[in-house]
């Protein structure tokens, strides 16, 4: 599955899709000033989260990692770790959602002593509605998995940015930067 890049971080995200993919991304379309895709899932350390809950109250930065505890999430994971002060500032929460189980989140998240919730999408039914549950060709090897990506959510519930393929290295500043021009 392809997903051109986003330009200026605002344009409407669509996606090109191929008859392999998952039947449920073939009619999920995301795009800016959309509601965002609903969730309630289990969690470390809160239990359950569902989107609703912020809706009016905090923006998310709903981040999706393909593993825990692999180097490009744990730098990632870190990364906004090391910048929480300033996305709160910024009256925002981090959300980290991987097919992994709670109980892997749990031990993640002790391990490098991450202040934010992590979401267990075990059926990947939330990454196929944010269309990342995609096809992954490692060394020849095809396999589905989640494609590293980052979606900004405003306090009304909408899609206000969208990272579909993201690089590690200056992700959360681009992020923050973002956030921040939305209470300008």
């Amino acid at each position: 599955m392809e997903i051109p890049a986003v330009r200026n971080g605002s344009q409407t995200i669509e996606k090109s899709l191929k008859k392999k993919d998952p039947p449920m991304s073939e009619t999920s379309t995301l795009s800016v000033g959309k509601a965002a895709p609903a969730f309630n899932l289990p969690a470390y350390p809160a239990g359950k989260v569902r989107l609703s809950q912020f809706k009016g109250e905090k923006n998310v930065v709903l981040y999706f990692y393909p593993r825990d505890d692999t180097p490009g999430c744990t730098t990632e994971a870190c990364g906004f770790r090391d910048n929480l002060p300033k996305f709160e500032k910024l009256d925002a929460v981090i959300l980290g959602i991987s097919g992994d189980s709670v109980e892997s989140h749990e031990k993640f998240g002790k391990k490098f002593d991450l202040p934010f919730t992590l979401l267990a999408d075990e059926d990947h039914t939330i990454a196929e509605k944010y269309g990342v549950w995609v096809e992954k060709n490692n060394y020849g090897k095809k396999s589905m998995g989640i494609q590293r990506a980052t979606f900004l959510i405003d306090k009304k519930g909408k899609l206000a940015a969208i990272w579909p393929k993201v690089k590690v290295d200056g992700h959360v500043e681009e992020v923050a930067e973002k956030l921040g021009e939305l209470d300008a």
